[in-house]
């Protein structure tokens, strides 16, 4: 068998990718995503290089107890944790709210394109 044969019973897709790549729709959410993706991701990388020097040149000010045997070094290294399920959670909320409707309405499209109903389309 070919590389390029079909198997039987499936038919080619009749979708256009460049067009549906061309559409506002899916511009709209490519301009969201990377909206959000790119600052958030350069902020985090700032917070963590700024946390690795602290930790390399910084000893004294790393070192400073807040309470107990908690330094300020311990307490920005949980930081850095708890900031990257912040932005975890927080990535979610935005895909559900902006990303998400754009995404279904553009699989409902294609889905229609070929006549396949939208469960049928994300089962696929």
């Amino acid at each position: 068998m070919s590389i390029d044969a079909q198997p039987s019973g499936n038919t080619a897709s009749t979708i256009d990718y460049i067009q549906v790549e061309n559409s506002e729709k899916f511009r709209t959410m490519k301009k969201r995503h990377r909206s959000f993706v790119f600052p958030v991701a350069v902020l985090f990388l700032l917070w963590y290089f700024a946390y690795v020097l602290l930790a390399d040149y910084a000893h004294e000010f790393m070192s400073t107890k807040v309470f107990g045997n908690i330094n300020v070094g311990l307490l920005l290294g949980l930081g850095q944790f708890v900031s990257t399920f912040a932005i975890t959670t927080w990535y979610v909320s935005y895909a559900n709210r902006r990303l998400d409707p754009l995404a279904e309405e553009l699989r409902d499209e294609l889905g229609a394109a070929e006549g396949l109903s939208a469960a049928e389309g994300a089962a696929k």
